[in-house]
């Protein structure tokens, strides 16, 4: 087995909440990608003291963590019942988990495995994305994207435009007008494609001054530092999964801006390498539980 640890994306993506654990600046339309990411039960919004809130586990968030972190996401049913062991879950509360993500359509079954749903694997490749995202020079230029067609478009319609501008890590600088550096990778979901037209620009003004309208950085870092030192803390395999879990959901709201707007100890890689150690410390637990 290769499974690793990952979190399910479970809050809607493009929220307009503002001031939150996600970062996004508030008062702005949009802020930091937003594709939350937590299974339910493992980590939730800003608590009451701003910072991330923790909560216990489930045998449903143990199941999606460990196929969201495995490549591919399929697994039998024997080494979910391991990963759930390990954090103290019996094996009939796993298998109920199982059979009851199947009828939510969370999971498929096949010859004694499971597998993610096509729903949860594209989160998956989000979520792989949000701990090595693909970056390309950037020369000061900035991606922009104008909504066309008609302006009372379906609901459905801008739900999907708001989902892809989340995953793409667009900000919302007005109804219809998305925009970011122009320093990522990354293929654009059909909904972003088809219902925009795509510009390349560059800030007349100080890019620093349009970046902090957007985003909400010093929101975002000082969450980053507290999930940090909430991880160092932890000494049970259990705790640690509980904070990785809020570690991965952050990763994906972070806006992964370019260096140079970006301010001084930013701690978007530091916070990765940390749920990078986690990751092969999970792996390991689970490989060794299987032996």
């Amino acid at each position: 087995m290769g499974e690793g640890m990952g979190s399910v994306d479970g809050t809607a993506a493009g929220r307009a909440d503002g001031g939150g654990a996600d970062g996004r600046r508030p008062g702005a339309r949009m802020g930091a990608a937003g594709a939350g990411t937590v299974a339910a039960g493992d980590a939730g919004d800003a608590g009451d003291a701003g910072v991330p809130t923790l909560r216990p586990l489930t045998a449903r968030s143990v199941v999606l963590s460990t196929l969201l972190g495995h490549h591919p996401a399929e697994l039998p049913a024997r080494a979910l019942v391991r990963a759930g062991e390990l954090f103290g879950t019996a094996d009939g509360t796993v298998r109920v988990a199982l059979t009851r993500m199947v009828a939510a359509g969370d999971l498929e079954q096949r010859d004694g495995a499971y597998r993610l749903s096509a729903r949860l694997l594209a989160r998956q490749a989000r979520q792989d994305d949000s701990r090595s995202p693909q970056l390309r020079d950037w020369a000061g230029q900035w991606e922009i994207a104008l909504v066309t067609g008609e302006r009372r478009r379906p609901a459905a319609e801008r739900a999907a435009l708001r989902q892809a501008m989340g995953t793409l890590r667009l900000a919302e600088l007005r109804e219809g007008s998305w925009l970011r550096p122009a320093n990522l990778e990354r293929p654009r979901p059909p909904a972003a494609a088809e219902q925009c037209a795509w510009l390349i620009g560059t800030p007349e003004g100080d890019p620093a001054q349009l970046v902090a309208s957007l985003w909400d950085l010093e929101t975002w870092s000082r969450h980053a530092r507290w999930l940090l030192s909430a991880l160092d803390a932890a000494d049970e395999l259990a705790g640690r999964f509980t904070v990785a879990a809020a570690i991965l959901r952050h990763l994906l709201a972070d806006p992964v801006l370019p260096g140079p707007l970006l301010p001084a100890d930013w701690p978007g890689e530091a916070l990765r390498r940390s749920y990078g150690g986690f990751d092969e410390e999970f792996r390991a637990a689970i490989l060794g539980h299987a032996d």
